[in-house]
């Protein structure tokens, strides 16, 4: 169905797997509306409860646009970002459901900015982050003039951006950037935890405390607070807060089912 990326689902995950690793799975336009689509589709899935992000092999994760594949039919960079990336982002960023990225090697350019607009990201040690536009006399995109002064601070933001070095797993993980960084073999085994609990958790709840988190960037307190009252009435309706509630009241573990 897909020829740039892998996709299953198993067990309440949705694994999406970058998979053009000729190029270091580099954002063609293709890749980019396989992507948005997948992630559209994974979302409508009522059975899926997770999505994983991650880029086949173990050298990268995505190396960014790719530049000799063009820009398909968008006549400028502007509308490329408008009618492919942007898209793509907010795909992921508005998604209710968690999204882990599994980061296994390089992450450049606007894969950086993929990796970033992820929920969660676990890192190889050896994986690095780069803001690498400016080596060609861009600025960052698809997202990263948002995330990353809200991950590591105006000063910091602007010195990974304006010089695009590369800061590797220990490193990411210490500024914030990811939420854990551990030795490429153990890679598997720690997202597989993350991805566990997920799985398991209430999708609702967690898809609200998303979306909630999203707006408080640009909200003011006494609209959170709204916002907070409106999305409990919601949740305190579902299966998972009756489960939840009878759950911590018997001293037991709750089994959520993601409804």
């Amino acid at each position: 169905m897909y020829d740039n990326l892998l996709y299953e689902t198993n067990d309440g995950v949705a694994r999406i797997t970058l998979h053009r690793p000729q190029v270091y799975h580099a954002l063609s336009p293709d890749l980019i509306r396989e992507i948005t689509d997948v992630v559209t589709t994974a979302g409508a899935d009522p059975t899926v409860r997770v999505l994983l992000l991650t880029g086949s092999g173990d050298k990268a994760f995505c190396s960014g646009a790719d530049l000799k594949a063009g820009m398909g039919e968008a006549t400028s960079l502007g509308e490329a970002l408008r009618t492919r990336y942007n898209p793509m982002i907010l795909a992921i960023r508005n998604l209710p459901k968690p999204v882990v990225c599994r980061l296994n090697g390089l992450a450049a350019g606007a894969g950086c900015s993929l990796a970033l607009a992820c929920d969660v990201i676990i890192a190889a040690d050896d994986a690095y982050l780069s803001q690498i536009f400016v080596g060609i006399g861009l600025m960052p995109d698809a997202g990263s003039t948002f995330f990353l002064p809200r991950l590591v601070g105006s000063a910091k933001a602007f010195e990974l951006a304006s010089t695009g070095r590369r800061v590797y797993g220990p490193e990411a993980a210490q500024l914030g950037l990811v939420q854990r960084s551990v030795p490429t073999a153990e890679l598997d085994a720690a997202t597989a935890e993350v991805i566990a609990y997920y799985r398991s958790a209430p999708t609702r709840a967690i898809g609200a405390m998303k979306q909630a988190l999203n707006a408080s960037l640009h909200s003011d307190l006494e609209t959170m607070l709204n916002r907070e009252a409106e999305e409990q009435d919601k949740l305190g309706e579902t299966r998972d807060a009756g489960e939840g509630i009878m759950a911590f009241l018997q001293k037991r573990t709750p089994d959520y089912q993601g409804r």
